[in-house]
């Protein structure tokens, strides 16, 4: 699993010009089962995206179809992690291994 903070490298009003698109790219990947959670941070500085891919590599082929991605509005930072603990609600996501 990964954590995803995007970080904003323009003015906002640059990054509202891909907003819709960039909220299409993310439900894609929900309808997918492959994004668990995101929004934006607060102060709106970028966003957070919990997603459930097997490798980096297949994540980051994923994150350059995102329309931020492409028009250079964001920086992506990528964190691995392996869940141990969730609350009821996301005790599927644990992994026993």
């Amino acid at each position: 699993m990964f954590i995803v903070s995007l970080t904003y490298k323009v003015e906002l009003s640059e990054v509202d010009k891909h907003l819709n698109a960039h909220v299409a790219y993310l439900k894609k990947y929900y309808a997918l089962n492959t994004f668990i959670v995101s929004g934006r941070k607060v102060p709106r500085t970028g966003g957070i995206i919990i997603a459930n891919f097997s490798t980096e590599a297949e994540l980051n082929a994923v994150l350059k179809e995102d329309p931020f991605c492409i028009a250079d509005v964001a920086d992506y930072d990528i964190t691995e992690f392996t869940p141990t603990m969730a609350g009821k609600a996301f005790s599927a996501l644990i992994n026993d291994a």
